[in-house]
């Protein structure tokens, strides 16, 4: 094992979900010298697999008013400093003929405690505002919610955080953790790229791996009483609903139907698994049929309108350290200084929480680890706009640092998946504006933009970037043609090929569990592309 003692860190984070990405951005904003590490790619877990809810807070207002009230503080931040992430559609609040209409003034009382505008609207009126509600609704309440973009929210932290000074490693999980008696110094790594192993020291190592911080803890010495919570989801063709549609009542399964780009998805479930199980998700015939079966009376059209895929998350619950039997699971933000808590020093666990409250997360963790290293620096997180999102001046002469923008479907989609920086998805090149997949708008230059600048390794990487893949076909016809561009810039031909089909596979894994009608003919029509021409198929298929 390769020992580089060269430079020691000030602080070394674990996990690039939303929170450990927003928390290099911070501890690197207040100038302090920065390691993230991940063992996949950013957002993989947790924050990769929610509904993308920008929440008001109004969903937590009964029954956790302080969950509700960092919620809409958070709402209002993020609206401010990653509007290119956000999309500000607003929420209704619907009372079905089945529930409780005698809740809903419970619910708007609780809101306005919590410092969440709402508005009691007709229901003649709600149908109007937005038709694809159940028409036999008895009640509605308007109030700020939206769509929030998970993996274009980590990855403008985690790019701000590098222009900021920190480095980052994804593809690097950690197998150890280094401890000199009753202090942490530092992480043993593999590099799956190459199976190489380094080592890395820090003053303050964090642990951000949500529910793999568990397993993280534990290489520690110390123990956190993690209880996973599978959530799962399904995704819609087309977006039926314009605003968020939830079900006024206390949350319970699929009661959230959520517009984003260009889909809408149903969710969530909620279900305790073993923690061995949290790296083999997924769902079930069951799940399907209640998500399917409440979401339809939400918005009705959902019955009739084509399921893309289905996939599932697992929550970052934190039982309480007095106990252990996990009767009092909180939902809020949990930061445990270990050297209090168990007498070691030196590491730090920032988990629980929400993706609304990644950023408060961050502030809370990054305030303790300043505390720790003697370093008075504010956090500037809160009002400092994340890259993409900076106001541009029209006034500026250099049309390179413009919004990138003009008529074509590639530029606008490029325009509104990275804001002020999507000038950098056109190098004046002829072909910069053809078409990678068409479902998504994603063009030659955006794909290359990607490569190039947003660490990319891999085809998944990739669609997470750009959205290559995540439309109607599910890579069908665009996944060889960005095969082939990353070939070109990155990888041999034979691994490419594994690449491909890996890439194939896992958009698989979310269409078996909804594989049937026209679901099934298209995945039938995959197959002899990619398998019968091709000759493409993955090793565990």
């Amino acid at each position: 094992m390769n020992k580089n003692k060269s430079k020691e860190y000030d602080v070394i984070i674990i996990g690039g979900g939303a929170t450990g990405a927003g928390t290099a951005r911070d501890c690197a904003m207040r100038g302090l010298s920065v390691l993230l590490v991940e063992r996949h790619d950013f957002a993989t877990g947790a924050t990769g697999r929610n509904h993308g809810l920008l929440h008001s807070g109004a969903r937590y207002a009964v029954t956790d008013p302080e969950s509700a009230k960092e919620c809409i503080e958070e709402n209002m931040i993020l609206r401010r400093i990653a509007n290119h992430c956000v999309e500000e559609n607003n929420g209704l609040f619907l009372t079905l003929p089945e529930d409780d209409i005698a809740f809903q003034s419970q619910f708007v009382d609780a809101c306005a405690s919590a410092g969440i505008g709402t508005e009691i609207i007709d229901p003649d009126f709600a149908r109007r505002l937005e038709p694809s509600v159940n028409p036999n609704l008895i009640g509605a309440v308007k109030v700020p919610d939206g769509s929030v973009d998970p993996f274009r929210l980590t990855m403008s932290n985690a790019l701000d955080a590098r222009l900021n000074g920190a480095e980052l490693l994804t593809q690097h999980e950690v197998t150890g953790v280094i401890r000199e008696q009753d202090r942490i110094v530092g992480v043993e790594l593999i590099n799956h790229n190459n199976k190489e192993k380094v080592k890395h020291y820090a003053k303050i190592v964090v642990n951000a791996g949500g529910i793999w911080g568990h397993h993280i803890a534990n290489l520690a010495g110390v123990n956190i009483n993690m209880f996973p919570a599978k959530g799962s989801l399904l995704i819609f063709g087309h977006r039926v609903n314009k605003m968020v549609l939830n079900r006024c009542r206390k949350p319970a399964n699929a009661d959230i139907l959520v517009p984003g780009d260009t889909i809408c998805l149903i969710g969530t479930t909620s279900e305790h698994i073993p923690y061995d199980q949290i790296d083999n998700m997924f769902v079930s015939k069951d799940d399907v049929d209640v998500l399917i079966r409440e979401g339809v009376k939400l918005s009705p059209a959902l019955a009739t309108t084509r399921i893309l895929r289905a996939y599932a998350g697992v929550r970052p619950l934190v039982a309480a350290d007095d106990d252990p039997t996990g009767r009092s699971i909180s939902r809020g933000i949990v930061l445990l200084d270990h050297q209090k808590r168990d007498g070691l020093s030196g590491f730090i666990t920032i988990t629980g929480g929400k993706l609304m409250t990644y950023r408060l997360m961050a502030e809370e963790a990054t305030d303790l680890i300043c505390q720790k290293l003697a370093v008075d620096k504010a956090c500037e997180t809160a009002y400092k706009p994340l890259p993409g999102s900076e106001k541009s001046d029209l006034s500026m002469e250099n049309a390179s640092q413009k919004i990138y923008s003009g008529l074509s479907i590639a530029q606008k989609s490029a325009q509104d998946r990275h804001g002020s920086l999507a000038h950098k998805a056109s190098n004046g090149g002829e072909n910069d504006d053809s078409l990678v997949c068409e479902c998504e708008g994603v063009s030659l230059g955006e794909v290359k933009y990607a490569i190039n600048e947003l660490h990319v390794n891999n085809l998944i990487d990739l669609r997470r970037r750009t959205r290559v893949g995540m439309g109607t076909c599910q890579g069908e016809l665009c996944a060889c043609r960005a095969a082939g561009l990353l070939c070109e810039s990155l990888e041999e031909a034979g691994k490419a090929k594994d690449d491909l089909a890996n890439f194939l596979q896992e958009r698989w894994k979310g269409m078996s569990p909804i594989a049937w009608g026209d679901t099934i003919n298209e995945v039938q029509f995959t197959s002899w592309i990619y398998e019968g021409i091709y000759g493409l198929k993955a090793e565990n298929n």
